[in-house]
């Protein structure tokens, strides 16, 4: 089921991904109300993370996961960079004259807590920084229903976003099964099967 409250995707390793990341991370932490200072740490942290998890050597064809979650009850951002490389992240301490290995001990600075744990599934590992965020709003709850008993007002989670249910009829597939037909808030009719579980949550649509 997918929730609101956490975001995954998965990046090429390319250096393309990095200021990918920071734009999904842009409109993430816009939809959740994130203040200007959270933001701009936030985009800081998963840079280096993914930087970090680029330049790990890995197997050929991995990628690398990126995971964005809130937690609005104890007001914190966690952002998780999975790669599937070997190795120990490090804080290190350059030199004056030395142009890189900084990442690390930027990520300290501005987390509330960071670290890193093996991956439950697959080779490697997965790289965490929790950053406090105070202004960071809850999502409202999201649960699984039949099509059929999708309500107007409520939100469905179809095409790659949140859409508000404008109304609910039901007809019948010319082969003669139940169907429901839904009206998104964009005028489109969405016809699926009577019984195909929905994500549905209650709010006006925020994209």
């Amino acid at each position: 089921m997918t929730t609101p409250n956490a975001v995954t995707f998965r990046l090429p390793r390319s250096r393309r991904s990095v200021p990918r990341a920071r734009a999904l991370l842009h409109a993430v932490l816009g939809d959740w109300g994130a203040g200007q200072e959270v933001l701009e740490n936030a985009e800081l942290v998963l840079s280096e993370l993914v930087t970090n998890a680029l330049r790990v050597p890995v197997p050929s064809g991995r990628q690398v996961g990126v995971r964005i979650a809130r937690d609005a009850g104890e007001g914190l951002l966690r952002l998780e960079v999975s790669d599937a490389g070997g190795g120990t992240p490090e804080v290190r301490e350059p030199g004056a004259d030395e142009t890189c290995g900084r990442g690390l001990l930027l990520v300290a600075a501005l987390a509330h807590r960071w670290g890193y744990e093996e991956r439950a599934a697959g080779i490697g590992k997965t790289v965490f920084a929790e950053l406090k965020a105070p202004d960071i709003v809850a999502g409202p709850a999201v649960r699984e229903v039949a099509a059929v008993l999708v309500r107007a007002g409520q939100q469905v989670r179809v095409r790659g976003g949140w859409w508000t249910v404008r109304g609910v009829r039901s007809e019948q597939y010319a082969s003669g099964g139940p169907a429901a037909v839904l009206t998104l808030d964009d005028g489109t009719a969405l016809r699926v099967h009577a019984a195909e579980p929905l994500s549905v949550r209650a709010g006006e649509r925020s994209g």
